[in-house]
């Protein structure tokens, strides 16, 4: 025998299938005699509505979807948790697809789920054309954009201030007593490297600024940059190296350990990121946390708010504070 039909459900009741219909979906009053021999019979047939089918009905799937880069990015990961999570708390299960940063699987992973019946996008990216967003505009799927290295006109999201915590974290440096800070940044010109800059030369002021703009983010640019950076760090006698990241923080530090230099004793380090290495490698690196998991609760938040069309919290961008670690590669100094 073939799954029961809500024409089984009905006939077992001994009513209509409307009648069915208005007690699963609690649409119209039903008397509590129909009400019961519909849930009695749904009971004894097992019957499981088709969900998707309802949904084409109803408007109403339940089903958000999440476009990411790639999952295999960490701090993606973690937006990906935020939102699941949260979510779930509001009734919304994701369907999640990746786009590897090629545009064109973007266009196809939106119109995947448009055919899912998603009933809103959380889009995860590090960057996305105008013609992307044209056509995320002209799918008329409620959505937010979360991408922390650009800012687009007319769309609001949610994101830590990379200036102010830069500032923070370097301003934490000078209070240990460092007068000579070196900033390490990425030669990519975003709103992340841009920022913190800017943030560092607030801290340190114009006429103690050194920046040292290096080609690439990862642990091996660290190592490889770091004869340049102890070149000038023995140059201006510089206390402390504040790096961008904590993949080049921790390539840096590589360094130092192969030749002979000492974290902290004889230069302070600090990262960014908070990264998943940072807790484990020795020293212990003192870097910001950013809150990427609470970044997707807010989005995730924001977005159910959209579609049940109760109010916009994203009026403006939503800008969460971040936390400064302080570890054992930085210290105090007379």
């Amino acid at each position: 025998m073939g799954q029961p039909t809500i024409k089984d459900v009905a006939k077992l009741a001994g009513v209509s299938i409307s009648t069915v219909s208005r007690v699963m979906n609690n649409s119209k009053p039903v008397s509590p005699e129909a009400r019961r021999k519909v849930v009695d019979a749904i009971n004894k047939l097992d019957f499981k509505p088709n969900e998707l089918a309802r949904s084409l009905v109803m408007r109403k799937s339940n089903l958000v979807g999440v476009i990411v880069k790639d999952i295999g990015i960490e701090y993606m990961a973690q937006l990906i948790r935020g939102i699941e999570e949260i979510g779930r708390v509001y009734k919304y299960d994701i369907i999640l697809s990746s786009s590897y940063g090629e545009d064109k699987q973007l266009e196809n992973s939106i119109d995947f789920l448009a055919t899912k019946q998603v009933e809103g996008l959380v889009i995860i990216t590090e960057d996305i054309s105008t013609e992307v967003l044209v056509k995320l505009r002209e799918t008329k799927i409620p959505f937010v954009l979360l991408d922390k290295y650009h800012s687009y006109k007319n769309i609001k999201t949610v994101k830590i201030d990379f200036e102010s915590e830069e500032n923070r974290l370097v301003q934490s440096l000078t209070q240990q007593g460092h007068k000579k800070i070196l900033f390490v940044a990425d030669k990519e010109q975003n709103v992340i490297n841009d920022s913190m800059v800017k943030g560092y030369e607030s801290a340190v002021g114009a006429d103690n600024s050194y920046i040292l703009r290096i080609d690439g983010i990862t642990s091996d640019d660290g190592y490889r940059m770091a004869d340049q950076a102890i070149e000038l760090i023995r140059k201006e006698s510089i206390t402390a190296v504040a790096c961008v990241n904590d993949e080049i923080a921790i390539g840096f530090m590589n360094y130092c350990v192969d030749n002979g230099i000492k974290v902290p004793d004889d230069l302070s380090v600090v990262g960014f990121g908070d990264s998943k290495i940072a807790s484990v490698y020795r020293p212990k690196l003192t870097t910001v946390s950013i809150p990427y998991y609470d970044i997707g609760a807010i989005s995730i938040r924001a977005l159910i708010k959209r579609i049940k069309q109760e109010g916009e919290i994203l009026v403006d961008d939503w800008v969460i504070d971040a936390q400064i670690h302080q570890r054992e590669s930085s210290k105090v100094i007379n």
